[in-house]
């Protein structure tokens, strides 16, 4: 902020919940058109909350800036549309009378360790949403959803600190304004 009151903003594709949100979405969508009719409403609910959850992050990264307030919003607006999604896909399991994976078991171990690599990407999974059945997917897609839930909540967490720590636009304009008095010749 040299100079000025509106910091950097954006660089969104560089947060990790951002990077997460784009592989639910994609799997969202692989999965939509491999295991629901395109004439059930389901299909568009689930992408429109998978494309939610990215949207909004974006958003709430640019509009950054000026409105800490926004920021905060939108990333919370995210962190519901995902957790909308993640019920559907409950959902889904439950009425295939499939199995949900428990957190701590081998499956969900194995698809948070997928997680961990360096350019994670849908690619990651493809192999598995593309050949599995769709129980399984259903049950990847809820892992990567807890992952990008994950993600949010700590976002939140950060952008609630930084915001109690630097304020927001209008008090930086007030320490800006005050500061660029204070230098005046008089």
């Amino acid at each position: 902020m040299p100079g000025g009151f509106i910091p950097a903003h954006g660089g969104y594709q560089d947060l990790r919940s951002y990077q997460k949100s784009v592989i639910v979405y994609d799997v969202t969508v692989r999965f939509c058109d491999r295991f629901l009719s395109k004439f059930d409403r389901t299909v568009d609910q689930m992408i429109q909350a998978a494309r939610s959850g990215k949207q909004n992050i974006i958003e709430g990264s640019m509009a950054s800036g000026t409105s800490k307030e926004t920021e905060i919003k939108l990333t919370n607006v995210a962190r519901a549309s995902l957790e909308e999604l993640l019920e559907d896909y409950r959902d889904f399991i439950r009425n295939q009378d499939g199995q949900l994976w428990d957190k701590g078991s081998q499956q969900a171990s194995y698809v948070r360790r997928l997680g961990r690599q360096k350019r994670e990407s849908y690619q990651t999974y493809r192999t598995f949403v593309e050949t599995r059945d769709g129980v399984v997917v259903a049950n990847i897609a809820v892992c990567l959803v807890h992952q990008a839930n994950y993600l949010l909540d700590q976002q939140i967490r950060q952008l609630e600190q930084a915001f109690l720590e630097e304020g927001g636009l209008r008090e930086r304009m007030h320490r800006a304004r005050t500061a660029a008095r204070g230098r005046r010749p008089r």
